[in-house]
């Protein structure tokens, strides 16, 4: 893809190449490449505006006008979406990033851009959930099924949810609680000391040592390694109890991880499971998985 250079000010937006990029990386994609239905024939090739403002969690209108060279300086957090919904490799989320006229992401920081290895196979699990998490606990993808069983958490912070959102825990038994919460202690307290650099995980830190008894305590217990109950119960509103395997595939850099959970055929919590994913997305409770 040829491109013009990119302008030297950092909050200088070059908006035609921009609307360029964007257009031609959502024209290689097919709705099968991003874990939509085809549906009836398109006329052109690619994704619909309206599939890429889902997939990032934005309005139609406001993508439509990056494409049409007249929308406002993008977040970077918007970039990050942006390059998370086209399935851009790192180079093209730099390149992204640049003509936005923003830094791209530092190496050995955390950035939210989920690599599109982790997302091919995200896409490609239909009746599992599944969800692509940071090593310090930010949400950065589910399926449909991974929503349907704990909720919409992305672009959330697990660990931040658990010890601040009082919502989260009644989808566990109680006797999990502890084990839960040392796990994600100690999760954070290992990446924080890996790359005390990075400004996310101090930050999450500092925050919860302030802010919330519970996570200060166990803070100071210096805990490393705990490992969470195997298999994992979610307790599920409207399915019930469910016990599922988790399985955990690590990106190159070992800072993102995939998590699948499974059920054994033939077993209860696999007929639930079952259950889930003809139940989907309806909202058939009131909100124990509301934030």
């Amino acid at each position: 893809m040829v491109t013009r250079p990119v302008p030297s000010d950092p909050e200088e937006v070059n908006r035609a190449e921009l609307a360029d990029f964007l257009r031609r990386s959502r024209a290689r994609l097919a709705p099968p490449d991003v874990g939509l239905s085809a549906g009836p024939r398109r006329r052109t090739p690619g994704l619909r505006r309206e599939e890429v403002a889902q997939l990032a969690g934005m309005s139609t209108d406001y993508y439509t006008r990056l494409e049409q060279r007249r929308g406002s300086h993008p977040s970077r957090q918007m970039l990050t979406a942006l390059a998370r919904a086209l399935r851009l490799d790192d180079a093209e989320r730099d390149h992204l990033f640049h003509l936005a006229g923003e830094e791209p992401p530092r190496p050995g920081r955390s950035s939210g851009h989920v690599r599109p290895g982790l997302l091919l196979i995200l896409d490609r699990l239909h009746d599992l959930p599944a969800s692509v998490i940071s090593d310090w606990g930010e949400m950065l993808a589910q399926n449909t099924m991974s929503v349907a069983l704990t909720g919409d958490h992305t672009g959330r912070n697990v660990i931040r949810d658990w010890f601040t959102n009082p919502a989260t825990r009644p989808m566990f038994p109680p006797e999990n609680h502890e084990a839960h919460a040392r796990a994600h202690v100690a999760s954070l307290r290992k990446v924080a000391a890996a790359r005390p650099d990075d400004p996310g995980p101090a930050a999450l830190v500092a925050e919860l040592r302030a802010g919330s008894r519970e996570f200060e305590e166990l803070w100071q217990s210096h805990d490393v390694v705990v490992r969470r109950p195997s298999p994992k119960r979610f307790l599920h509103p409207v399915v019930g109890a469910l016990d599922l395997d988790c399985e955990v595939l690590l990106s190159d850099g070992h800072d993102q991880q995939l998590v699948v959970h499974s059920a054994r055929p033939g077993t209860e919590a696999y007929e639930r499971l079952e259950l889930l994913r003809v139940v989907g997305l309806q909202d058939l409770t009131p909100s124990t998985y509301e934030s």
